[in-house]
């Protein structure tokens, strides 16, 4: 099992524990974090759904991300709340970043800001992954699911 099954695995087992729904908002990571969800145990019962949101005018007219850079706290931070408003989740999470090779934003290639929303608040992160996109993809879902675990965790205790 790679570490993103078995991290959303955990991720499936504290929203079943706590009775909590997961919604998720992701532009660079097109799909593949929903994907992860999707396929731990028993997501029917606690995944809300996924806004995949690639371009600039669908996270600004579908997840209410204000005329800033894409790739940014405000941007993520505002995806994540986006999100659990329109698809009524308990926790969401959402990730904006530059997989590359090309920099944007005035952002670097590997520049990834997360966050996640909750009815205690959102927190946000910002990660500078080195690597090919296939790795910057790859280690922002695992990241992404590892704070979302958190999140879900610190709420239910």
């Amino acid at each position: 099992m790679s570490r993103i099954d078995e991290s959303a695995s955990r991720v499936a087992a504290v929203a079943m524990r706590s009775k909590r729904s997961v919604a998720v908002a992701e532009s660079l990571t097109c799909g593949q974090l929903s994907s992860a969800l999707g396929a731990a145990p028993d997501s029917a019962q606690w995944l809300r759904g996924a806004v995949v949101a690639y371009s600039a005018d669908v996270k600004r007219q579908v997840l209410g991300v204000p005329e800033v850079p894409v790739v940014s706290e405000i941007a993520a931070r505002a995806m994540a709340i986006g999100v659990r408003r329109l698809l009524g989740a308990d926790v969401a999470v959402a990730v904006t970043g530059v997989g590359g090779p090309d920099p944007q934003d005035g952002e670097p290639a590997g520049s990834v800001w997360l966050a996640v929303h909750s009815e205690g608040g959102t927190s946000a992160r910002h990660e500078l992954f080195d690597g090919e996109p296939e790795v910057v993809l790859r280690r922002t879902v695992e990241v992404a699911l590892d704070m979302v675990r958190e999140a879900m965790d610190d709420s239910s205790s």
